[in-house]
């Protein structure tokens, strides 16, 4: 076992909208010129890189005085072995945090915000003046954690993916996703624009704007009337929601097991009949993906693994 001031901090980064642009265009001179030549003002994005640069440095500062550290970039994730006594550290937004808690395994979440004036870090309760502070207590399990409900999904293959916010199932392209459906005794053919899975986390951002969508053209259309209000779930839920985007009916296709939720001891299975182009991607990262191709069969469930957020 090893002793709390002895615990490895792992610190989580992500490249800014500046560095992104100089990694495309090799230089600071050629990004300024592509977004000046646009009509756009690269000061923003100056702002941004530097207000992050300057977290950074007073992140890696506390680091230095706690002892054993390591610095990863987010694209090393999928690759990246935690150990069990691992703090780790998500320096950047919203995003980065969900993209890291679904790669853990019950180790403690400590999200920074970089930029408080620019974020609003739902996610993000600290700042990095405050990391100094939080670790001793953290490394001796004596700070209190919000639990987050995530999703899994396990492929016919062996190959298995999480989720914090949510799951897209269907086509890479604008194209129609085909695929038979099935929770319980309902089974069905389906051709629709994909489906996606929430958490509770996810409840409010991609499922809240399918839901918010899907009323308000129902409403419009006089086949509901009556403002009805959408509900999201707890963020440590037991549970998840799945909704159908833009089912379509017809000889060969059903649309009526269209929305739901996903417990457990109930199950989603989702069998594609797609032969190219289907995809799984968890919490918007589309480039991190299990091909759903098909006769590939994926069964979605409640994880028995929670993110584990420290507040």
């Amino acid at each position: 076992m090893v002793a709390p001031t002895e615990r490895k901090v792992v610190l989580v980064t992500r490249r800014t909208r500046l560095e992104d642009l100089v990694s495309r265009y090799h230089t600071l001179a050629q990004a300024r010129f592509y977004i000046e030549h646009l009509g756009a003002d690269l000061s923003d994005y100056l702002r941004e890189n530097e207000a992050y640069a300057r977290s950074l440095r007073v992140t890696v500062e506390v680091l230095q005085a706690w002892g054993r550290y390591q610095i990863i970039d987010r694209g090393y994730l999928p690759n990246f072995v935690f150990a069990p006594d691992d703090i780790v550290v998500a320096l950047g937004q919203d995003g980065l945090v969900a993209n890291t808690m679904k790669y853990l395994e019950g180790q403690p979440l400590i999200g920074l915000n970089p930029e408080p004036q620019r974020w609003d870090g739902v996610l993000l309760p600290f700042d990095p003046e405050q990391l100094r502070g939080l670790l001793p207590t953290v490394a001796q399990d004596r700070r209190p954690t919000k639990q987050i409900t995530m999703a899994e999904v396990v492929l016919s293959d062996g190959q298995r993916l999480r989720a914090v916010n949510d799951f897209f199932i269907g086509p890479r392209t604008h194209t129609s996703a085909l695929y038979e459906i099935e929770q319980g005794k309902t089974k069905e053919f389906q051709s629709s624009s994909g489906l996606i899975v929430s958490t509770g986390l996810g409840s409010t951002a991609w499922m809240k704007s399918v839901m918010t969508g899907s009323m308000a053209l129902a409403q419009a259309s006089g086949m509901v009337s009556g403002k009805s209000g959408y509900k999201p779930l707890a963020w440590d839920a037991d549970k998840l929601s799945f909704a159908v985007r833009e089912p379509f009916p017809s000889r060969s296709s059903q649309a009526t097991l269209v929305y739901g939720d996903v417990a457990p001891g109930r199950s989603l299975k989702v069998r594609s009949r797609m032969p190219e182009n289907g995809v799984i991607f968890s919490d918007g990262i589309e480039a991190d993906f299990l091909a759903f191709t098909a006769g590939i069969e994926a069964t979605v469930n409640v994880s028995a693994n929670k993110g584990q957020l420290i507040m």
